[in-house]
């Protein structure tokens, strides 16, 4: 695998934050506002949290998608989109398509949250369900190739990692000096993003990954030097659980991610809880893996540090939530 995979600079990285930034919010990176993390961690480590779960459709994922389909030409805008989705990318896509008037088709799979489906619909997207993963991208490749439509990629590609690379650049001009940054993986559209601009704006900060142990993808891919074409998926955190690995998102972790971290669902219901006790929020269980794993296998690593949690998402239904938290509380 080529390890010098080309990533935005920052003054790309500025132009694409113009561009977007009638459509999105530049979310607050704050001091930890609770009492009880400090307790938890070593003393003097020192935490900020980048509330991405503010940002339209409640994840991070809208800047990429209007990124993508800003840089599409007149006559593919025309065609349409379509895109291939657990949900948060779903929302993300139908939102960024009903404000640039695009006709969107998006393909989910048939276990795919009900509130997230219900999004995608409101935004006035066309939902297409699939019996599995693999079956949802089989379908998009088919919409794509028949109908002509543009596929937006749920994390691969230059304009994707563009597009999340000015969550990296805001918190690294919200935050002031950082001593680490830890960011949740699913497929790698995010950290990869953040990852290239927090290391060109803050060399010295390390930018640590975290998967869930059910979906130990990039990790394993890093460890092999290469993405991986297939990844056996079984976590509740199910934006974090990507089919496979592609080289574009692969090649910026390869190139500037320092470390990936791993939690168990166990882990991440246990930050889940407390991010609601604590600081009263509510999120999706990819929402609380930063927090898991500063809590968790960073704890030690991290001690007496500035460390910044990048939270990414908060698109559950209060029924999935309420099971979690009982399960939780079970445990």
């Amino acid at each position: 695998m080529d390890q010098m995979v080309t990533g935005p600079t920052i003054a790309k990285i500025e132009r694409a934050r113009s561009r977007i930034a009638s459509a999105i919010v530049e979310t607050p990176a704050v001091p930890w506002p609770g009492t009880d993390l400090a307790a938890r961690l070593a003393p003097g480590t020192d935490v900020c949290a980048k509330l991405e779960l503010l940002q339209r459709t409640g994840t991070f994922k809208p800047r990429g998608a209007l990124l993508v389909m800003l840089h599409l030409s007149d006559e593919e805008k025309a065609r349409g989109i379509t895109t291939v989705s657990a949900g948060n990318h779903a929302i993300a896509v139908s939102y960024a398509a009903h404000i640039l008037g695009l006709s969107a088709k998006v393909v989910m799979h048939r276990k795919a949250n009900p509130f997230r489906v219900a999004q995608c619909r409101r935004y006035g997207a066309e939902v297409v369900q699939m019996a599995d993963i693999p079956a949802a991208f089989d379908e998009a490749d088919r919409i794509q190739r028949e109908e002509g439509r543009a596929l937006v990629h749920p994390f691969e590609g230059p304009y994707t990692s563009l597009g999340t690379a000015t969550v990296g650049l805001e918190l690294c001009r919200q935050a002031g000096e950082l001593d680490a940054v830890i960011v949740p993986i699913g497929g790698g559209g995010l950290i990869s993003g953040v990852a290239a601009a927090v290391k060109q704006l803050r060399p010295g900060c390390a930018v640590y990954g975290v998967e869930p142990v059910g979906a130990q993808g990039m990790s394993q891919s890093l460890a092999q030097g290469a993405p991986l074409p297939k990844v056996e998926i079984d976590t509740i955190g199910d934006s974090l659980g990507p089919s496979k690995h592609l080289p574009y998102s692969f090649g910026l972790v390869q190139r500037y991610v320092d470390d990936v971290v791993l939690v168990e669902d166990a882990d991440l219901i246990e930050a889940m809880g407390f991010m609601f006790r604590d600081v009263k929020l509510a999120v999706e269980p990819a929402g609380a893996a930063a927090t898991a794993a500063l809590m968790g296998p960073l704890k030690d690593r991290l001690a007496g540090r500035r460390v910044a949690l990048v939270i990414c998402g908060s698109n559950i239904d209060f029924e999935t939530y309420a099971g979690f938290m009982a399960r939780g509380r079970d445990s």
